[in-house]
Formats: C-alpha cells, structure tokens, sequence
C-alpha cells in the first residue's frame, strides 16, 4: 500500500505552486479572523523557508508522506511546531491539489505560448530570406505546382498560431480556483475564496464544489493542445527529414542536431527531428491515457486522478523539448534553393498554368483545357523536355488557339508570380503575410 499509494517522486514537480497556494490560503485565514494573525505570520515564514529549503536541494522523497502536501506539511510542523497545524484549516487535499495542479498547468501553457512564439519567429525570418526561392509544391507527394519556400514555411507559421490559440484557450476556461472547495461540499468557515483566487492570479472560484476537486477538463484540454502542437511538428520534422534524403537534397541540417552512423561513415542522420516525429505518438498517447483514466469516474474525487499528473509532465517535458529541437532546426537548416528549384521545373508544376492560359486567352472550357494540358504533358513526357521547352509549333498541334504569348506562363517564376491572391504564393503575397506576422510577433526590422 505505501507503494502504490506514494505520489512524491512525481508530483513533488508542483511544490512551488503548493507553496504559493499554501501562502494565499494562510493569508485569507488571517485576514478572516479564521487564525490569528501571529499565527497567519508564523506558518508564512515557515512556508517562505521551506521553498528557500527546496529551491537550494530539492524536494525529499519520504514515501511515507505519501504526497508534495503532506511533505511540506510535515517540515512546516518541523520549523514551527504544532501551530502548521491550522495552515489546513477550511481546507482539503482535494481542492488543494485541484488547485496546485491547476497552476502548474497554467504554467505550462504559458511556457509552450512562448516556446511557439519562438518557433514563429524562426519560421518568419527564414521565410523572408526565401519569399522568391522557388520550390515544388506536392499534393500525394506528387509534384503539383511551383510555391516558394517562404510560402511553405509560413504554412507552419499558421499552424503555430492556432496551437497557440488552443493552448490561450485552454488557460481561459482553467482560470478559475478551486481552492476553498474543500473535500467536496464546500466548508462552514467563513472563508473568502475571491480573496485567494486573486492572491493567485485566478479570474475568481470555481462555482461548484463537487466540480471543483473532480474537474480534470484543464489538464485534457492542455493535453489536447499539446498533441494537435505534436501533431504539427511532426509534420515539419517529416519534411525535413524527405528534403535531408539524398534523393531530395533539398537542405543540409546543422551537423549539432543530426548524428553519425556505428558503422557507415557517410550517414548523417537527422536523430532530432526523428525524435520529435516519435514524440509525437507519446504526447498524443498522453492524452488517450488521461482520457481513459477520467472517463468513468463518478462524483466527486477518486485516487485513480492521483495517476493524472504523470501524462501531463511527460507531454510537456516532450512538447518543450520537440519545440526547442524545431525552433533551433529551422534557424540554422542550409536550404539548397538551387535543387528545389530544379525539381519544380523538372515535374511539370506548371501543367496547371498552361490550362489556366487556355481559358483565359483562349476561350477554351476549363474541362477541354485540361485535356489538352494533360496531352502537351504526356508530348513533353516522351520529349524529355519541360512544357516551356516544346516548340510552338508542337503546342500549336495540340490546339491552334495557343500563340507564343504562352510561353510567357509557363516558366515557374510566372507561375508563382500568378498566384496573388490573398494566402497565395506569390512573392509579393509572401512578402505581405510576412509583415502581418513580425507584427504580430512584434518582431524588430532586424530580428
């Protein structure tokens, strides 16, 4: 039983935020008249020292304490005597930890705002510096038209703003404090718990009890967040390692976040965004794990929610380590502009414009411009050449409405060029979105 019943090892993680909420309780006792205020003073400095105590050397794990709460009570009564006693009074374990828990995990929703805003900027900068670098876009993996790489990157620009919308979403609805809530039906002292929940930084208590100390909504909803984030980044780490493949060559990552091979020399291996792709089926298992814990649990508070902290560490030492690898990955990856470029004019990413040319200056239906797109393709296929390389002669054989003017949508810079409209690739387009988001990071000209 003291083993399965122990929770220190991991959630002595939530002392400072035990301690802080420790503080704002004792306070409001004092200030209610619940303990004197000599005493009020007393617990204070003691709680004051033992966070002093447990920043310098840690935490101690005595099992027998069971859990954080009953650790730093038990040293509080170490430092001042029997009068820790009262710090619990108007209080229980259950709202205790329901807000401790909810503080840490407002923490880390702050903390995975600021690592994504990080990741924002990286991708903002090096967008800038490849708003005309011309690359394939791909649908199946598929050559389809040409983008530019500005544009490819700040398609993870939008996917980091809606992470970070996710996770400022989640810190709203958990920014309200259970701590007065006590075991489950509240307490006959008269306590004042929008007193504590603004000593806190909480936009005011929670309004049921029983809600209160059984609510684990804060913790999915980050989880939630945190895995669609994985998600993402998974993504990117994908595309890198493709473009790192010799076959692609589409860029060099930095030597200090790849590896070599045991036994063939050549490799280079790009470990760290391998890991981040791999990381991404832990942080989402996190989540299926607390679901699992919390779907059939009735009013009010069970000890299986004992076992609903550990995911959420886990997925957010992950998740800040994934974020970190990324940010550092996009900073210093050598992007070979001159393969990308090649390889959109090497896949007929144009095929596309030439049919858009049929209709506008031709007259021709979309359908039939299709067809006779998809017959210079296959003429260019047997050629070996790209579609701006035919001769008009063997275009104008395919269809006697195309002039020479349509060489002049053909080549990849017109392509790109085309698409103006707003989200679109177009240099231009780019170079906008671009100045929308250093805005909104408030980003300096030269950062």
């Amino acid at each position: 039983m003291r083993e399965i019943n122990a929770s220190i090892p991991f959630d002595k993680a939530l002392w400072r935020h035990d301690i802080a909420a420790s503080r704002a309780h004792v306070a409001m006792l004092g200030a209610q008249g619940i303990v004197s205020h000599e005493d009020a003073a007393a617990i204070d400095g003691g709680l004051a020292a033992i966070a002093a105590e447990f920043e310098a050397g840690g935490v101690p794990e005595d099992w027998d304490l069971e859990d954080i709460h009953m650790t730093v009570e038990s040293r509080l009564a170490a430092l001042i005597g029997p009068v820790a006693g009262r710090l619990h009074t108007a209080r229980s374990r259950n709202d205790q930890v329901a807000t401790d828990f909810k503080l840490w995990v407002r923490d880390a929703c702050d903390q995975a705002d600021a690592a994504l805003a990080a990741l924002q900027g990286a991708l903002v900068i090096r967008a800038g510096e490849h708003a005309d670098s011309i690359m394939p876009g791909f649908t199946h993996l598929q050559t389809a038209q040409p983008v530019t790489l500005g544009h490819h990157l700040l398609a993870y620009y939008e996917m980091a703003a809606r992470d970070r919308s996710r996770f400022a979403a989640a810190r709203v609805r958990l920014n309200r404090c259970p701590l007065g809530s006590a075991a489950l039906a509240g307490t006959g002292f008269p306590i004042d718990r929008d007193a504590t929940a603004k000593a806190l930084g909480f936009d005011g208590p929670t309004a049921n009890s029983l809600d209160s100390v059984s609510d684990r909504d804060f913790a999915l909803d980050y989880l939630s967040a945190a895995a669609q984030c994985a998600l993402h980044l998974s993504r990117l780490a994908e595309e890198l390692i493709l473009w790192a493949s010799q076959p692609f060559g589409f860029v060099i990552l930095p030597d200090d976040l790849s590896t070599g091979s045991s036994i063939m020399p050549q490799k280079k291996n790009p470990d760290a965004a391998e890991l981040v792709r791999g990381h991404s089926g832990r942080i989402a298992g996190c989540l299926m794990s607390l679901m699992m814990t919390m779907k059939g649990l009735p009013l009010a508070y069970s000890k299986d929610m004992q076992d609903d902290k550990p995911p959420v560490f886990e997925a957010a030492g992950l998740l800040s380590l994934s974020l970190a690898a990324m940010t550092a990955m996009i900073a210093a990856t050598t992007f070979r502009t001159d393969r990308m470029r090649g390889a959109a004019e090497a896949g007929y990413a144009t095929a596309t414009d030439l049919a858009d040319w049929l209709v506008r200056a031709g007259g021709l239906p979309f359908r039939e411009a299709h067809h006779v797109t998809g017959a210079a393709v296959k003429l260019a296929e047997t050629r070996g050449v790209a579609l701006d390389k035919l001769p008009l002669a063997d275009l104008q054989a395919l269809d006697a409405r195309i002039d020479a003017q349509v060489f002049d949508a053909l080549s990849v810079e017109a392509s790109v060029a085309a698409r103006a409209s707003y989200g679109g690739t177009a240099p231009d387009a780019v170079r906008a979105r671009i100045a929308e988001a250093r805005a909104a990071l408030r980003m300096s000209g030269d950062a």
